[in-house]
């Protein structure tokens, strides 16, 4: 594992789109996600790893969505969809919410990257691993995973701290696709090899 984390500081959490309303659309059957998410970041934030925080969010009226954009121009022309990231629905959950000064990147795609500061705040950091967790698992994990590996970081993904609706498709990502890029662990493994 030293390999794969050789220095804690050049390594960051990325935790993605846990925003309320979001868990509890995804989480239902797996009550205790939660706690593990919350147990990894506890775990970095122990190591005094670097914790960044993404989630979805859009200005009133919804500029940054085209028409064009089949998964966000729904939610645009969708009052009760809207509501997901508004308020305090859209707010990250507070189990596992940012604490301090942990950065909060807010996207408007589906890729943590697309459009976003979180490239600059990673190489300010000097970070050159990052350890990917969150909803969904088909949705940001793979599509910042996919970038990701594109820019050279190495790649850790927590499976059990990543879900999706559906169950086929999260075993295919996590046993079949991930692997070719990232390595893969449980919390635990996770929290052993920090510790």
């Amino acid at each position: 594992m030293a390999q794969i984390i050789s220095d804690l500081t050049r390594a960051a959490v990325l935790s993605m789109d846990l925003q309320t309303a979001i868990v509890s659309i995804y989480t239902k059957s797996q009550p205790d996600f939660l706690s593990r998410v919350a147990g990894v970041l506890t775990e970095a934030r122990a190591r005094a790893m670097t914790v960044i925080h993404v989630q979805v969010g859009f200005r009133p009226g919804f500029p940054e969505v085209s028409e064009r954009n089949q998964l966000f121009g729904a939610i645009k022309t969708s009052a009760q969809w809207q509501q997901v990231f508004q308020g305090p629905a859209g707010a990250i959950h507070p189990e596992v919410a940012p604490v301090n000064d942990e950065p909060v990147v807010v996207k408007h795609r589906v890729n943590a990257f697309h459009g976003t500061d979180l490239e600059m705040i990673l190489r300010a950091k000097e970070i050159d691993t990052l350890i990917l967790l969150g909803i969904a698992t088909s949705g940001v994990v793979l599509s910042t995973l996919l970038d990701a590996s594109d820019a050279d970081y190495r790649l850790i993904v927590v499976k059990d701290c990543c879900i999706d609706l559906g169950a086929d498709v999260q075993t295919c990502l996590i046993e079949k696709i991930f692997p070719r890029r990232a390595t893969v662990l449980s919390s635990d493994e996770l929290r052993e090899a920090l510790a």
